[in-house]
């Protein structure tokens, strides 16, 4: 297998440690406004990794009927909210970004003001500096591949076989498949055998060894 020439990143629960704080905050918000009781492994197992409209569409679906006018509204500012005070870089992605031999990019279901309030809050930032790419700006999201396409293509990657995506949620590791890249699926806080079975070619828990692990995988030294 040839090595890679592109890692892609997802950012919130790989770049950032956003998935407790947004799922804890957007869990609080739905018993207000829509009467919902819902844990945090409920709001992990069927919001994590959709965009806010694509997290309206599934709220909409479990009420049977729209949402309360301006939820989706206050679900963005009260988790820019709390992200900009809470949030916490992944543990280890420092290194991880320090030791890929590769360019990098992020492709995020995220709005480019959320990953620059999760960035900038955790001091990420500066790595990512016009490598940001949003869901915003393709016709689809995840699990469609076009964000992943349109990265690679803006780093000037004509063949997806050559990119690693890295990605916490099924929904991102569908995107990453269909895009026709490798897919590690980062499992500190999902369950492997979910991301495994929405397609991960590999999937690990520490993310300060993903040079170990992309070694690992390709069977020579980078």
């Amino acid at each position: 297998m040839s090595k890679f020439e592109l890692v892609i990143f997802d950012c919130d629960g790989v770049l950032v440690d956003s998935e407790r704080i947004a799922n804890q905050v957007f869990a609080r918000i739905l018993n207000e406004e829509c009467g919902f009781s819902l844990s945090l492994q409920d709001m992990f197992e069927t919001f994590v990794g959709h965009s806010s409209s694509q997290c309206m569409d599934i709220v909409e679906s479990m009420l049977g009927k729209k949402p309360p006018q301006g939820l989706e509204e206050r679900y963005k500012h009260e988790i820019n909210l709390a992200l900009r005070s809470s949030v916490e870089k992944v543990v280890g992605i420092e290194k991880a970004i320090a030791d890929i031999p590769f360019p990098y990019c992020v492709a995020s279901s995220g709005s480019h003001e959320k990953m620059r309030t999760t960035l900038g809050a955790t001091n990420l930032l500066h790595h990512f500096e016009d490598l940001l790419h949003s869901t915003s700006e393709v016709k689809r999201g995840k699990p469609f591949p076009d964000v992943y396409l349109y990265a690679a293509n803006q780093m000037g990657i004509t063949d997806p076989s050559k990119c690693l995506v890295i990605e916490d949620s099924p929904l991102g590791v569908q995107g990453g498949v269909a895009a026709g890249m490798t897919v590690f699926g980062y499992a500190e806080l999902m369950d492997k055998t979910r991301l495994i079975d929405a397609g991960a070619h590999h999937t690990f828990q520490d993310m300060a060894r993903l040079n170990n692990e992309i070694q690992g995988f390709l069977g020579s030294d980078l």
